[in-house]
């Protein structure tokens, strides 16, 4: 299957959130197989895009491990609701991209191509914003970075929505049949679950208990052991758990790649659906 190439000139934000009150704890440091929501989301949008990636936090919330690279800013002033943290990650990244993907924490299956399909629909717009499952998808979508400052202008205003923001920007809408029409998103998200978020206890656990996704991986031998390569399509959420599918320890790897670029030898780097994952190691096993 076609990769998803990284894209050039943009940026990432994702709102960590707070404590939820429905759930009492910060979604972002939920379990995620592993590694964390927030962990997996910043880590697929350093492979989605070019630029920086910032989480925007609350004032003094303390947050889970973050991939390497990864920026935090603060919201100044809490509870503004999701316009003031769009607004400040906006202006984080705004310095160096004139695009970013904005997302939430609490989207589990988001999926590299989604994010890539939102992003080359905004050539001429301000906004590329999904409209799914009968709902705007603020939290999924793409922004011009200079609506970082226009969205501050409308917080002093007494704006605290993204609805309002966008009745001053030039948006394009984008339907299922719009997303779908790249054959690779349909091919790898065809439910658009990308945008499906957890809210409640029972819908994470929910979540959680859905198959990890379908991977195919290449174990490749040394010479030292014969050259010998094993290739099998599994199941797995991150390089961790396939390793322990495939029973080989990630210390033993020495080198990983996905699709055909080379990732950190770490348990948390996710892996989504339709990855091609390969492995060197000394030992391919049995």
């Amino acid at each position: 299957m076609q990769s998803t190439p990284r894209l050039f000139g943009a940026g990432g934000v994702v709102l960590a959130g707070g404590r939820s009150s429905r759930m009492g704890t910060p979604k972002a440091a939920l379990d995620w197989h592993g590694s964390t929501l927030l962990y997996r989301t910043t880590a697929l949008l350093q492979r989605a895009v070019s630029g920086p990636v910032v989480v925007v936090s609350a004032p003094g919330q303390e947050l889970p491990p973050l991939p390497d690279g990864v920026r935090v800013v603060e919201d100044p002033v809490e509870g503004l609701g999701p316009l003031q943290g769009i607004a400040a990650g906006l202006q984080a990244v705004g310095e160096t991209v004139p695009i970013a993907f904005v997302t939430s924490t609490d989207l589990p299956f988001l999926h590299p191509r989604y994010v890539h399909r939102v992003m080359t629909s905004m050539d001429d717009v301000e906004v590329a914003l999904p409209i799914l499952h009968d709902h705007r998808q603020p939290l999924a979508a793409g922004y011009r970075t200079e609506l970082g400052d226009r969205a501050m202008e409308l917080l002093e205003k007494g704006a605290r929505t993204p609805g309002e923001l966008f009745a001053e920007s030039n948006v394009r809408e984008l339907d299922a049949a719009d997303l779908l029409a790249d054959p690779i998103l349909e091919h790898v998200d065809p439910e658009l679950a990308s945008v499906r978020n957890i809210n409640t206890a029972e819908e994470y656990e929910q979540a959680r208990a859905e198959p990890e996704p379908e991977i195919t991986i290449h174990i490749h031998g040394t010479w030292m052991d014969q050259g010998k390569t094993r290739i099998e399509t599994i199941r797995a959420a991150n390089i961790g758990s396939a390793t322990r599918t495939m029973r080989i320890g990630i210390a033993a790897a020495l080198l990983v790649t996905v699709n055909s670029e080379k990732v950190a030898k770490e348990p948390d780097v996710p892996l989504f659906q339709g990855d091609s994952v390969a492995i060197l190691t000394s030992n391919v096993g049995v």
